[in-house]
C-alpha cells in the first residue's frame, strides 16, 4: 500500500525527470544547429550521432510516460482491492465473485515492463559503447588536426579556438550521458 507521502515524491521526481528530458530535448535543439555548422564532410556524421541521441531521449520519455501509466493503474487496482478486502459478504450476496483476471493481466503487465526495461538497458549499453567508440575517434581526429595545423602554421588564436570547441562537445557530451544514465536509473528504481 502506497501512502500519500511516498506518492507525492514519486509524482515530484516524476515531474523533475519530466523537466529534464525537456532540458535535454531544448540542448538537442542547439546541437542540431551546432551539426548544420559543422564543415560539409563532418555535417553528415554530426546529424546521425543527434538523430540518435533524439531517439533515445523520446524512447526514454516513452518509458517514462509508460511507467507512470502503469503506476496510476497499479494505485487503481490497490484502491479496488482495498475495497473488495473491506467488504463484508453475506450469505445472501449475490456479487461475491473475485476479479482474478484482471492480477493476470496485471502480473503480465509487469513482466513486459520487466522485459521493456532490460531491453532499453541493453539499449543504453550499447549507445554507452558507441559513444566511447566515437570519443575515442574524436580524439584522433583531435590529434590529428592538431597535427595538420602545426604543420600548416596556424596561428595560435585558431588552435585555442579548436580545443575550445572540443572542450564544450566533449562537455555537452558528457552532460547528455550522464542525464541519460540518471533518467535511466530513476526509471529502473521506480519500475522495481
Amino acid at each position: 500500500h502506497v501512502t500519500l507521502h511516498h506518492r507525492n515524491k514519486l509524482d515530484f521526481k516524476i515531474y523533475q525527470n519530466r523537466k529534464l528530458i525537456d532540458q535535454i530535448f531544448n540542448q538537442l535543439e542547439r546541437l542540431e544547429i551546432l551539426a548544420s555548422k559543422e564543415p560539409p564532410n563532418r555535417r553528415q556524421n554530426a546529424k546521425l550521432r543527434v538523430d540518435q541521441l533524439k531517439y533515445d531521449v523520446q524512447h526514454l520519455q516513452t518509458a517514462l510516460r509508460n511507467f507512470q501509466h502503469r503506476r496510476y493503474a497499479r494505485e487503481a487496482q490497490e484502491r479496488e482491492r482495498e475495497e473488495l478486502l473491506s467488504r463484508s459478504f453475506t450469505t445472501n450476496d449475490a456479487d461475491t465473485s473475485i476479479p482474478i483476471d484482471e492480477t493476470l493481466q496485471f502480473n503480465s503487465s509487469l513482466q513486459n515492463a520487466h522485459r521493456g526495461m532490460d531491453d532499453l538497458l541493453g539499449s543504453g549499453s550499447s549507445i554507452l559503447n558507441g559513444l566511447r567508440d566515437q570519443r575515442s575517434t574524436l580524439k584522433g581526429t583531435h590529434k590529428k588536426m592538431l597535427d595538420v595545423a602545426n604543420m600548416l602554421g596556424l596561428s595560435n588564436t585558431v588552435m585555442r579556438f579548436i580545443e575550445k570547441r572540443a572542450s564544450q562537445d566533449k562537455f555537452i557530451m558528457m552532460a547528455g550521458m550522464l542525464a541519460t544514465c540518471f533518467v535511466m536509473f530513476l526509471v529502473v528504481k521506480y519500475l522495481s
